[in-house]
């Protein structure tokens, strides 16, 4: 058994209800955040717009914001989990260096603070993992049953 089996066996034994609700959550808070960019389309182009290599931005920006919704999805069902909070991580971490790095840290609009938290739990859950209340663990726990579908 290698090391990252050994953690998941731990988090398995030791993962209480209220992981739970925070992973589905943090689904939901990514949900929450790409709607309002495709809401808020207009001030994405904008910021697109002022942007030498826009074709490379907008690209990003679909990167982004379907990341957000298809990501926050899966996080919430549990299913292909970790590569969701893979495919999420390089959004994250360009929202911050690129994004909330350069307005002022206290400032009413700022969501430095916000993309942080987001971040931390991100990171924690792909170590920790979905939980026992998850797709991916009714797929693991049945893997070894045939299923006929005929």
């Amino acid at each position: 058994m290698n090391s990252i089996q050994k953690i998941e066996s731990w988090a398995d034994q030791h993962h209480p209800l209220w992981l739970d609700y925070l992973r589905v959550l943090l689904g939901i808070v990514l949900i929450a955040k790409g709607i309002t960019y495709v809401i808020n389309n207009d001030e994405v182009m904008n910021m697109i717009a002022q942007k030498e290599y826009w074709v490379i931005h907008y690209a990003i920006a679909h990167y982004v914001i379907g990341g957000y919704i298809v990501c926050g999805i899966l996080i919430i069902a549990g299913l292909f989990f970790r590569i969701a909070v893979l495919f999420e991580l390089p959004a994250l971490f360009g929202s911050i260096i690129f994004i909330d790095i350069h307005k002022d840290f206290l400032a009413i609009n700022s969501e430095l603070v916000y993309s942080f938290m987001i971040l931390a739990l991100l990171i924690f859950f792909f170590f920790y993992g979905p939980g026992k209340r998850s797709v991916d663990y009714y797929i693991q726990i049945h893997k070894d049953k045939d299923f006929d579908l005929s």
